[in-house]
């Protein structure tokens, strides 16, 4: 079901005093500014525990920035859906453009996180956009296209209802830089519409990513096929991350 959502995206950040600090502040920002909105924080694994022992608000909720392609076994380091999901995880990054560069990870790779995320109850927040040289180029829209298309054809059994999409463009994550609410719309609007043609789904929601802030979030959160954001930077500042929650 479409609904307005914003995420945190942690990244590697935090150690377990400044990750308690960071809560405790944006339970605060919470209390004096109550939200209709979902939101939730992505925090490091280590600290996925602290983050759902206390209730910050009706709308909030916790995700792993990673999980295993596997269901259970032999896999030194790696973290199983099942283990996320009995830690009361209800997002699951997948397919960010950081996992994609550095861990090498394959369209198989993320069509398989996909499922055990579905197994599993835990909604999928699957990433997408193109890098510097696709938008120069003119080429974006089939990127992402391409991107979409790649993975949902390789996922066997999948639930639509725990799917979130999130657009961002590679160009724009943690450089400043901010698509226009106008190129963001114009890719929004090709994923909804691939969605409901390949699948007969149009209430997918369908997020943000890069550079977003209270500066430029309503603006973004506005247009028709945005329905919200997955926030990296201003996630680490408890004001600005419920101020963006709040641009709805």
């Amino acid at each position: 079901m479409r609904r307005n959502l914003v995420l945190g995206n942690w990244k590697q950040n935090t150690t377990k005093e400044s990750a308690v600090e960071l809560l405790d502040a944006i339970k605060l920002e919470l209390e004096k500014a109550p939200i209709s909105t979902d939101i939730g924080v992505i925090p490091p694994a280590l600290f996925i525990e602290m983050a759902t022992e206390e209730q910050y608000s009706p709308h909030f909720s916790v995700g792993i920035q990673n999980i295993s392609k596997t269901q259970k076994g032999a896999f030194t380091g790696e973290i199983g859906a099942d283990m996320a999901a009995s830690a009361s995880v209800k997002y699951a990054l997948v397919g960010h453009s950081e996992r994609r560069a550095y861990f090498n990870e394959s369209n198989q790779d993320l069509a398989q996180k996909i499922e055990r995320c579905i197994e599993n109850n835990i909604v999928a927040v699957f990433c997408v956009g193109e890098e510097l040289k696709d938008r120069k180029s003119g080429n974006y829209l089939e990127v992402v296209k391409q991107q979409v298309n790649a993975v949902l054809a390789e996922v066997k059994h999948l639930d639509i209802e725990k799917l979130v999409i999130a657009y961002e463009p590679v160009w724009a994550i943690g450089t400043g830089e901010t698509a226009t609410a106008e190129q963001a719309q114009e890719v929004h609007a090709m994923i909804r519409s691939l969605v409901n043609s390949k699948l007969g789904f149009n209430d997918i929601s369908i997020l943000y990513g890069g550079s977003c802030k209270p500066s430029n979030a309503k603006e973004l959160f506005i247009q028709p096929d945005i329905d919200g954001g997955l926030i990296g930077g201003a996630a680490l500042n408890a004001q600005d991350f419920v101020a963006i929650a709040n641009s709805f």
